[in-house]
């Protein structure tokens, strides 16, 4: 053979490669173009995915009217094959670009990356809250599962991560048969607007010595607030924060008392907790460094108002102890408890527990096929779902894994595969 007929067929295969690449993208675009109510867009395709799309969903603000109106909820398509599994990713936020999750990899699946209603570009024109709910967000979804069963023929799962962990079970409670198996991941499932749990969980987590460390850190800051302020409100000019919802006082004593809670969350060393004699600015850096004042500021308020309404009527949330601190507070209160939960515009709200506690006794009995996965150390994890005999499910608590860690690629080989097992079980894959 010679070698220009060998450049010539090299160039026919790649033609014929591109070709069928061309017809498989060109007959998915045409499967989304029959959708109804599906507008979408051609975007980067991530390594080793045949095509993705950024979808415009239209969705009714109220599933049981639609008179009421309507919104487009974001979703990012990565598209694999036609009988793969697919992937629902539950997002309990904005999602405002693709990314292929760790589940969906081990998978070969699919992937369908869902943004939460309210939340992004998934906005209705005026912001009803009557409708955010999670039992519309839980139809958000099966509205989805529904239209792309037109597309896919293979298994279903459903997975997220923190908020979006617990929207992966409320999806699981609404609609139990919508998809083979869920995976929420450290997902919190609270009973009560303030969480007795995550107090707790504060109380005994780590030494004795950890934690007195902790607390005169927290002393300390408290003390020496009129010395930390002038020197914040430079490094907040620099940042260009506002804030207007809260005070700059108010957003640091609300960072003081977020301390412990951030510092389990996500794992940090007891060690390097700021001793009596390190300097103010080593003081206030640690504090930046594991709490941060952005979460406080206004940009931040705005982008999770949705998420805060949620845990402020049905979600439930967390509050911060202040008995330790008698003398040392002057903006925020001591009883009740200051509370995590900012509404929108300070509005005010009834909590109502009725649904989060239906939801884990139903989990406790009827909670089959589902993955669990916590790490040990996360402050969430005192409100997980906890482990329950008689149903099929698996439950993980991972040592030494926080908010950030407590993901299957940090399992160890006996979590992993007991994890495989079942998933080869009720997806028909073959892991190993």
């Amino acid at each position: 053979m010679t070698l220009m007929n060998s450049y010539k067929q090299l160039l026919l295969l790649v033609a014929l490669l591109l070709n069928i690449s061309l017809i498989a993208q060109s007959e998915l675009e045409i499967k989304l173009f029959d959708l109804p109510d599906v507008v979408f867009t051609k975007i980067d395709t991530p390594n080793e995915y045949e095509a993705a799309y950024k979808l415009m969903i239209k969705q009714p603000l109220d599933h049981s009217n639609p008179t009421a109106g309507h919104f487009y909820q974001r979703v990012w398509l990565s598209h694999k094959g036609y009988s793969n599994p697919t992937t629902i990713i539950t997002n309990g936020y904005a999602r405002g670009s693709n990314n292929i999750n760790e589940i969906v990899t081990l998978l070969d699946a699919n992937q369908l990356n869902v943004e939460h209603r309210y939340f992004g570009e998934s906005m209705p024109d005026s912001l009803d809250y009557q409708y955010l709910t999670f039992e519309q967000v839980a139809q958000d979804y099966h509205h989805i599962r529904q239209l792309f069963d037109n597309i896919y023929t293979g298994k279903w799962a459903a997975s997220g991560i923190s908020k979006g962990g617990t929207t992966t079970i409320f999806y699981k409670y609404f609609f139990p048969n919508d998809v083979d198996v869920s995976i929420p991941y450290v997902a919190p499932l609270n009973y009560e607007f303030e969480e007795q749990r995550i107090y707790d969980f504060l109380d005994n987590k780590g030494t004795p010595e950890c934690r007195a460390n902790m607390l005169a850190y927290q002393k300390r800051l408290l003390q020496q607030r009129e010395a930390i302020l002038p020197l914040l409100e430079w490094f907040v000019k620099g940042k260009g924060l506002k804030f207007n919802y809260l005070s700059l006082g108010e957003a640091y004593e609300y960072a003081v008392l977020e301390y412990p809670f951030s510092f389990w969350q996500y794992g940090w060393d007891c060690g390097k907790i700021p001793s009596e004699s390190a300097s103010l600015e080593t003081h206030i850096d640690y504090l930046l460094e594991v709490v941060g004042l952005d979460f406080f500021a206004d940009d931040s308020m705005e982008a999770f108002a949705s998420h805060y309404y949620q845990s402020a009527t049905q979600m439930g949330y967390y509050g911060y102890e202040t008995e330790d601190f008698a003398g040392l507070l002057k903006y925020l209160p001591y009883e009740p408890h200051p509370h995590a939960a900012f509404t929108p515009n300070k509005m005010e709200v009834k909590f109502d527990a009725t649904l989060t506690n239906k939801v884990a006794k139903w989990i406790e009995k009827h909670g089959h096929r589902m993955i669990h996965i916590n790490g040990d150390l996360d402050t969430w994890s005192a409100t997980a779902t906890p482990k329950t005999k008689g149903v099929d499910a698996l439950w993980y608590f991972l040592k030494d894994k926080h908010h950030a860690s407590a993901r299957i690629k940090n399992m160890t080989d006996d979590e992993k595969s007991l994890l495989y097992a079942k998933l080869n079980e009720w997806l028909g894959t073959n892991l190993k």
